[in-house]
């Protein structure tokens, strides 16, 4: 089951050979043969209408105010709470240096 399906030696691809054969007599026809002069360019079309502005009511702007202000203090939290996370473990792992440290030089002292 977990051995290599190696092909018969007969169906096997010779080393040196290509799988894929040459491409040779290929020639594409060009892309006009008319012997036309350029004409104007097309004309550019029109632009679509421009979309009405976006219109604010007071209870609109009360509400996105409160949600950026929701986000705001969100952001924050996380923020605070992962640099206060950083410090602890610096303040944790410095107080286990400083134990070790303490252990390592005085063995006699115990």
């Amino acid at each position: 089951m977990f051995t290599p399906k190696i092909p018969p030696p007969d169906t096997a691809p010779t080393p040196g050979a290509s799988l894929v054969p040459p491409l040779t007599g290929l020639v594409h026809p060009p892309a006009c043969t008319c012997h036309h002069t350029p004409t104007a360019p097309a004309p550019v079309p029109a632009a679509p209408p421009a979309r009405p502005a976006v219109r604010f009511t007071p209870g609109s702007l009360i509400v996105a105010a409160a949600g950026g202000t929701a986000v705001v203090l969100v952001v924050g939290t996380v923020l605070v709470s992962m640099l206060l996370a950083t410090a602890i473990t610096a303040a944790s792992v410095a107080l286990c240096a400083v134990v070790l440290r303490s252990l390592l030089n005085r063995p006699n002292n115990r």
